[in-house]
């Protein structure tokens, strides 16, 4: 359901379980990127298990741009891209896309192969923190790009063939290890990209790059070597199901003492998940379909917890459960180490009823960028606090789903602006509050 405008607005009316079952799709964090690397082939590739998203969305409109004809396959969620025919687009048109998606990045080192250039307009994203798009730009110009600044974006061109590098990545960010297999695969020699992000999604990409004729071999200690090759061809693949999606399914099932089974759902790329939810209180069964969630009854326990990288407890966890544990006995003490804004959307939930307390010293033993730079970016949880009905205002896509989830547990009617933020990573998530039994209405228009 595309929602905008004067949709924008979600009625919700809390205190009832959420029960039912739901399919989550293809991961978002996989499958806009895996449609980027379709740009490196010479023959179509064929997607699977494709979400109807907004960043999706964008990705197709930019592929389309540049000349990529890309149509439905023979099963629903899938896509067929043919890169064949790959042209230069129009700056306006590209420019249209600007602010909807930070997505655009990832086409530059495709480009420049097909194409020797690539145009880059003024980027968006949610609002969680700093995430510099320079470092992707320091690396493209390790591989030999040129890079010229311009009022409307960033101009590159490759005068030669782009060359395999040495890079070491201050941070292992899944964006930068992205840009740099995305352009590493068709350049000249070897890459040897150390300290690389390892999540299940940048495996599934390497899968999907190995399909096309790539060489890309990953050791146990972050590193990534690339040999480039001459040519790619197309793929045909399968995405991996969307962990963070379930994840936020289930932390809505513990906040509303729901019962929710998520098919798609799969234990292997969310074991970590799994360990702290044990440890919450919350209750979980796996089958070879997915994964139920449901809240046992009893108290929930207090926790601390601290986000990291893969194999750490993912940051896109951490807002969704910190809805649960307002519901906890005791002190839960959060370290999100990822994010230096992410537990800024807990304001609202103290408008609500909770008890957070946010702190800028690190509550939690491991490495953090953030320790003397005055981010409040620790908190306390002081549970059980009931929730009572607001007037919220969605902040980012995770953010945004968790404040949907206390409005769901809390008694009483919210209003929740800015919706349409959360279609950027969750497929038709009205219409499966609808099937899981929520109250939810936009305004004028009952949906359940």
């Amino acid at each position: 359901m595309t929602v905008n405008g004067a949709d924008d607005v979600l009625l919700v009316h809390g205190g009832t379980p959420l029960e039912g079952e739901l399919r989550v799709r293809g991961a978002k964090n996989l499958v806009p990127k895996a449609m980027v690397a379709a740009l490196l082939g010479s023959a179509p590739s064929r997607l699977r298990n494709v979400p109807d998203i907004r960043d999706v969305r964008v990705v197709r409109g930019l592929l389309q741009l540049h000349g990529v004809t890309v149509r439905p396959g023979d099963e629903p969620g899938e896509l067929v891209m043919d890169p064949t025919s790959v042209e230069s687009a129009n700056v306006a048109d590209i420019d249209a896309h600007a602010g909807s998606s930070r997505i655009p990045i990832l086409f530059c080192g495709p480009l420049l192969h097909r194409l020797g250039h690539a145009f880059i307009p003024g980027l968006g994203g949610c609002d969680i923190g700093g995430r510099p798009i320079d470092f992707h730009f320091d690396v493209l110009r390790q591989f030999g790009a040129t890079i010229e600044k311009r009022a409307d974006g960033q101009y590159l061109e490759a005068p030669q063939r782009l060359r395999g590098t040495k890079i070491r990545l201050p941070y292992p960010s899944v964006g930068a290890t992205e840009q740099v297999l995305l352009t590493a695969v068709l350049a000249e020699g070897v890459t040897e990209l150390s300290n690389a992000a390892v999540e299940p999604e940048i495996e599934d990409l390497i899968c999907v790059l190995q399909k096309m004729g790539a060489i890309i071999a990953m050791d146990t200690d972050r590193t990534i070597r690339v040999t480039g090759v001459e040519k790619l061809g197309g793929y045909t693949h399968r995405a991996i199901p969307d962990r963070l999606e379930a994840a936020s399914w289930a932390s809505a099932a513990l906040a509303t003492e729901g019962n929710i089974y998520v098919r798609g759902a799969q234990q292997r790329s969310m074991m970590t998940f799994l360990n702290t939810y044990r440890k919450v209180g919350g209750a979980f069964e796996i089958d070879d379909e997915g994964i139920r969630f449901w809240h046992p009854g009893g108290q929930l326990k207090s926790i601390a917890l601290e986000t990291d990288v893969h194999p750490g407890f993912q940051t896109d966890w951490q807002q969704p459960l910190v809805v649960a544990l307002t519901q906890a006995t005791g002190l839960s003490i959060i370290h999100e180490t990822v994010y230096e804004s992410r537990l800024g959307f807990t304001s609202a939930l103290n408008q609500m009823g909770a008890h957070i307390q946010l702190y800028r010293e690190c509550l939690g033993g491991s490495d953090c960028r953030f320790g003397q730079r005055n981010f409040l970016h620790s908190a306390v949880v002081s549970g059980p606090t009931p929730l009572q009905a607001a007037d919220l205002v969605i902040p980012d896509l995770r953010g945004g789903f968790s404040y949907l989830i206390a409005a769901l547990a809390a008694q009483g009617s919210s209003r929740v602006h800015g919706i349409g933020l959360i279609n950027r990573g969750y497929e038709n998530f009205m219409e499966k509050l609808v099937e899981l039994g929520a109250k939810v209405e936009l305004p004028g228009k009952a949906l359940g």
